[in-house]
């Protein structure tokens, strides 16, 4: 009965997430500066985007929950086509609001090749517009930051499956433009 019951109300819930994720970002724009920030690593390290400032570019992918399905295709996706990235001198960084042990217990799951962030309070993931009223979650979205550390392209509608090859595609376009 009461698996009936949480079934029944966590479908209410995702009945929602349209809505609730269709909200506007807050102000961040291409050409500003991204929002400095310093969080845990999955392998609860300490990572600044500070560092980041002339080492390359930089990928930051927001997702809601590390397991559900869409946040698996992602983040395997970027998996796949890290080495591709990496020739185009990117760095990718998934951010969620889930804590340090389930980014860690995700990673390995599903032996990903690059860093995931752990931002349990939300304040980076609303510091870059991406955060959903009422929820402690994070928007689907994703951010080409230059080496300069400014934003260069922010995509609020994101295909999980395809986010990776998106993001590569537009990395080429923009790198020829520099």
């Amino acid at each position: 009965m009461k698996l009936k019951l949480i079934v029944k109300h966590f479908g209410l819930f995702l009945s929602w997430l349209p809505f609730i994720s269709s909200v506007p970002a807050n102000e961040l724009r291409i050409g500003q500066q991204a929002p400095g920030f310093t969080l845990q690593t999955h392998d609860d390290e300490t990572f600044s985007l500070a560092s980041r400032q002339g080492q390359g570019w930089t990928v930051l992918y927001f997702y809601p929950k590390a397991g559900t399905p869409g946040c698996t295709t992602q983040a395997c996706a970027f998996r796949d086509a890290i080495e591709v990235l990496r020739r185009q001198g990117v760095e990718v960084y998934g951010i969620s609001t889930d804590d340090v042990q389930d980014l860690r217990a995700f990673h390995r799951k599903h032996k990903l090749t690059f860093t995931l962030l752990s931002d349990p309070d939300a304040k980076v993931t609303g510091s870059y517009g991406v955060k959903m009223p009422i929820l402690n979650l994070a928007k689907r979205w994703t951010f080409i930051i230059a080496p300069d550390l400014t934003v260069r392209q922010i995509d609020d509608d994101v295909d999980p499956a395809l986010d990776a090859q998106r993001v590569a595609e537009r990395l080429q376009k923009l790198q020829g433009a520099d």
